[in-house]
């Protein structure tokens, strides 16, 4: 197959977006298939054959985000040469717009990941409101049923689509890990190269440091935990614009010479690092997945998570790590962890039952169910593309597609003012 595959976000940018259309990019060539990526252009972005940099808005509102501005020629030319067979949008808005426009226009299916509770991430954009984050759930509904079919990488976000008024059929397919490579990481090595004592009992956290992480949250709960116990430090993987605030507080609750933040970590010495860990402390809620936990659970570490989607799906309770619920405080957030920090017995039971969990989030495995979906997807689409169209028929055709992309931005504005079906559904 030839698959397209467009996204606002893209190495070398951090996330899990990016980091999944990488993964799939990566899995979909090894097995044999092209695959284009169209993205937005970044900072230190390596040039590549496979992908196509469009111009973009750099640190958009003070963010490590990419805003692609418009390119409609610099694409069209790019698919007429690639000819794909599928193209498979990551975003409901921008590049996602133009992925739309060309599965139209060349007739081929347009699959979409739901990657992101937009809503969740509108204080990147001015003007945030409740109004605004009614729109951003709209416009994703709207997008989803533009689709010929819908991917959601946890079973609470697909059961939240259907909810929302999602009719395009929807697969939970979690995004892959390499599980072998995690497995590798060599925790001493890491160790001894971030200067950390080889017996200190590491509290670990990896991510984007985003505002809507609850790291403050996570802070305060660990630096509790630091107190409590002189052997603890707590190592922080990731950058992001929350970071200089966490580490902040943590400098008024705790010693900071025990909080360890290098940075961003890629490749083998990722790997290291979560191998170095002893515990992993996720207080985020506003997750998809949570790749990062299946990560961490490759190299068998254990979890202390808030219930949250895309989290429940990972982390059973007293299982391969310890699950608080959603409305825990960080008080009972320290408790959980400490207890998981003095209970040998159920840290070395969860890290054993961690590596098994792992196991199901597989890259091989993952993309496996993503390739057969493509299949599946182009098998149900109209064989051919119509050969006797004329410039009129192209004309009404291109104005179908602005005609739709229209009705869904207004469809969303319309949410801005009142609540609809889409909006009125809950995350339990």
């Amino acid at each position: 197959m030839k698959i397209a595959l467009f996204t606002n976000t893209y190495l070398p940018h951090v996330g899990g977006v990016a980091r999944s259309v990488k993964t799939l990019e990566d899995a979909c060539r090894q097995r044999g298939h092209e695959v284009l990526v169209i993205a937005p252009e970044f900072k230190e972005a390596i040039p590549s054959p496979h992908v196509l940099r469009v111009p973009a808005i750099q640190n958009f509102n003070g963010s490590d985000f990419s805003v692609q501005l418009p390119a409609p020629g610099v694409i069209k030319v790019a698919m007429a040469a690639f000819e794909p067979d599928l193209i498979h949008s990551h975003h409901p808005f921008l590049l996602g717009d133009a992925a739309l426009r060309e599965a139209r226009k060349r007739h081929v299916p347009l699959v979409f990941t739901h990657h992101t509770l937009y809503e969740r991430y509108t204080h990147y954009v001015p003007l945030d409101s409740p109004a605004l984050k009614r729109a951003a759930i709209q416009l994703a509904t709207e997008y989803c049923n533009m689709c010929d079919h819908v991917v959601a990488p946890s079973r609470s976000i697909c059961t939240l689509l259907n909810e929302r008024g999602v009719t395009t059929p929807v697969a939970t397919i979690p995004t892959g890990i390499d599980v072998p490579f995690f497995a590798r990481g060599n925790g001493p090595r890491f160790r001894a190269a971030a200067g950390i004592p080889q017996d200190a009992r590491i509290i670990g956290h990896t991510g984007r440091l985003a505002r809507e992480k609850n790291l403050l949250f996570l802070a305060e709960a660990v630096a509790t935990c630091l107190n409590r116990d002189p052997h603890a430090v707590f190592l922080v993987i990731g950058n992001g614009d929350a970071r200089q605030e966490m580490l902040d507080l943590l400098a008024t609750m705790t010693d900071r010479h025990r909080v360890h933040a290098p940075g961003v970590h890629t490749g083998s010495t990722l790997a290291d690092a979560y191998a170095a860990m002893d515990w992993f402390a996720f207080a985020s809620q506003t997750e998809t997945q949570g790749l990062v936990l299946a990560e961490a659970m490759a190299t068998g570490t254990p979890v202390v998570a808030i219930d949250a989607p895309g989290v429940r799906e990972i982390v059973v309770d007293h299982h391969n790590g310890l699950l608080l619920h959603p409305h825990a405080t960080t008080a009972e957030f320290a408790e959980a962890l400490g207890q998981m920090m003095d209970d040998t017995t159920l840290t070395h039971h969860c890290a054993a039952q961690a590596r098994r969990t792992a196991l199901e989030y597989d890259t091989q495995r993952c993309t496996a169910a993503m390739l057969e979906c493509y299949e599946q997807t182009i098998a149900q689409h109209p064989t051919s593309k119509p050969s006797d169209m004329t410039p009129w028929d192209r004309l009404l055709e291109s104005l179908d597609i602005e005609w739709s992309l229209f009705r869904e931005k207004i469809s969303a504005a319309a949410a801005a003012v009142g609540e609809t079906p889409a909006t009125e559904a809950r995350l339990d």
